[in-house]
Formats: structure tokens, C-alpha cells, sequence
């Protein structure tokens, strides 16, 4: 059932991009650590940036857990599964990097979301694969997709690029994760 493949292209590049959510996986190396699984929605938040590599754009929040596991060790594994259409997941083990606003790559990197490009930027994560694959998804449930939610952009988009940073300092888990390791760089460099 389980197919390997050496890159990210044709049939698979097409189902990733057409997925309307996907999730992260990280864990810290402590055994007693916390292992972190996020949804990531909003279209047009991630894409495919060559045959090896794909981006998605790290919007703020109340915890910066995946940040921490990727500035520990890199680890990552993304996972996008079909609600509809033809049963499928697709998994993307690899390797991650937050590009943080400050860095001088991130422009560059941000640009090619275009619009996606909202409010609550934090960074954009690149994943580097490792190993790609995909299995058959026959006990994943059919689900109607039915529109984006639009709370968290209309929510930032309220505050000034000063204010999300301010906000992102008073939260808890920003600037170190539950395991207390070092997560967001704040204070959060402007764009």
C-alpha cells in the first residue's frame, strides 16, 4: 500500500497543494518531553518550494512549541490527509528551520506567499525531506470542507506590528516552550 518517493512532484506535489489543512509534529529530545501536533490551515500558507523542500508561514499564537523542537534538533514530520476525493495521506519526514523575521532570508521567503502573507507573521519554516511517502488513507472520514475561518487574521489584524509583539511577549509559552526551551527570539524583531 505505503509507497516511498525521492521527490516532491506530480501527483504528490498537486495533493499537497490542494489540501486545505495539514499538521506538524515535533518532539524535543528529553524522553520526558512534550511531543507537539499542530493543524495548520489558511490557504495559500504553505507551499512547495523545489522537489526536496516545502514552507509554510508560523503565524503567532499562544505557544511557540514547534519553534522550540526545530531550534533543539529539527525534526519534523508533515502530514496531509484527504477528507475527500480519492483516499490518500502524504507524510513529509524531515528536517526544519524557523526563518525568523530578522533574518535575511525572510523576505524573500514571505514574498512568495503573496497574499498569505497576513498579519501574525512569526517566521516561515522550511522543511528540508527526508524521506517522503504515502499510504493508502482508507479509514480517514470523509469531511466537507466548507470555508477558512477567518478569526485569527481579522484578530491580528486589528493590532500594530508593536502590539502582536507585545503580545507575544505576554504569552507564557512565546519566548521558552512547556519544556522550557528557548522558542520565539523576542523581543519579536519588526518587519
Amino acid at each position: 500500500m505505503g509507497k516511498t518517493y525521492e521527490r516532491i512532484e506530480g501527483r504528490l506535489r498537486r495533493f499537497i497543494e490542494d489540501q486545505p489543512v495539514f499538521f506538524t509534529a515535533t518532539a524535543p529530545l528529553a524522553a520526558d518531553g512534550h511531543v507537539n501536533l499542530s493543524p495548520k490551515g489558511r490557504r495559500g500558507t504553505w507551499r512547495v518550494l523545489d522537489e526536496r523542500r516545502v514552507a509554510y508561514l508560523d503565524f503567532g499564537g499562544s505557544h511557540a512549541e514547534t519553534i522550540a523542537h526545530l531550534r533543539e534538533n529539527g525534526r519534523i514530520t508533515l502530514m496531509w490527509c484527504a477528507f475527500d476525493g480519492p483516499p490518500n495521506i502524504v507524510r513529509v519526514h524531515g528536517t526544519g528551520e524557523p526563518v525568523f523575521r530578522d533574518d535575511p532570508r525572510f523576505p524573500e521567503l514571505a514574498a512568495g506567499f503573496g497574499d498569505a502573507d497576513g498579519p501574525a507573521v512569526r517566521a516561515v519554516v522550511v522543511v528540508t525531506a527526508k524521506l517522503i511517502s504515502d499510504t493508502c488513507g482508507f479509514a480517514v472520514p470523509f469531511m466537507d470542507y466548507r470555508e477558512e475561518r477567518t478569526l485569527h487574521a481579522e484578530y491580528f489584524g486589528r493590532k500594530s506590528d508593536d502590539e502582536f509583539g507585545a503580545y507575544c511577549e505576554s504569552k507564557e509559552f512565546n519566548a521558552v516552550s512547556m519544556d522550557g526551551l528557548p522558542a520565539l527570539p523576542l523581543p519579536l524583531p519588526p518587519r
